[in-house]
């Protein structure tokens, strides 16, 4: 199947709520072209220099999401058009966002990332350290980045209880955070595997990259 049939057959299975991120990371230009003149305007990347050299030559009305590891000696270099950062692990990171932000007099939409999975690879912040975050007054002081909502990553399993276990635990962390901060809208979790559970316990928004582009090299 091609690109637009793949988009296609998954936007036609998605609740009208639901934000579909294609994943474009590693794939080529051409591929993000027939995936933008089928309609889709919302992009994932992992790499910042990736991203910022398909964002130089690529239609300008794309949102950009940064859905991978940051670094943050690199922040620079998106602060200007990224659209949405998901896997904010930490205060510090959230103040260099906020720095980079103000230089380019703009607020950016950022997701907490929330470690829910059993490997240790995975990074986020713990319920503890999600509360405590909340509390400070260090975020309240961050006029240029804007928290929207959570973010989460599955346990890399076929033990789909265990997924969506993990899955109701980050949407019922995301009603308590909501109590705090009334104007959280955003639940990103579910990817190509898993997307199906994530949407029944919750999503809002689900970064999908092979099952739209075909796997990768």
């Amino acid at each position: 199947m091609s690109i637009k049939d793949n988009l296609k057959a998954i936007k036609e299975s998605l609740p009208s709520h639901v934000t579909l991120v294609a994943v474009s990371k590693t794939k080529p230009i051409a591929d993000i072209e027939e995936a933008y003149a089928s309609g889709q305007r919302v992009f994932g990347e992992n790499k910042i220099q990736e991203m910022t050299a398909k964002q130089e030559v690529l239609p300008k009305d794309i949102e950009w999401h940064m859905i991978g590891h940051i670094q943050r000696n690199k922040v620079k270099y998106m602060a200007e058009y990224v659209a949405l950062i998901h896997g904010v692990d930490s205060l510090k990171l959230l103040k260099e966002i906020n720095k980079q932000a103000k230089k380019h007099n703009r607020v950016i939409p950022c997701l907490l990332q929330i470690h829910i999975a059993e490997e240790d690879t995975k990074f986020g912040f713990d319920e503890k350290d999600l509360s405590e975050l909340i509390a400070s007054n260090d975020i309240k002081q961050l006029a240029n980045v804007k928290i929207v909502g959570l973010m989460g990553m599955a346990t890399f399993t076929d033990n789909s209880q265990q997924i969506r276990k993990e899955f109701k635990q980050l949407k019922s962390l995301f009603e308590k955070t909501k109590l705090t901060f009334p104007n959280l809208s955003q639940l990103s979790m579910g990817m190509s595997g898993d997307y199906k559970i994530a949407i029944e316990e919750g999503s809002t928004m689900i970064r999908v990259g092979s099952s739209i582009f075909g796997s990768r090299n």
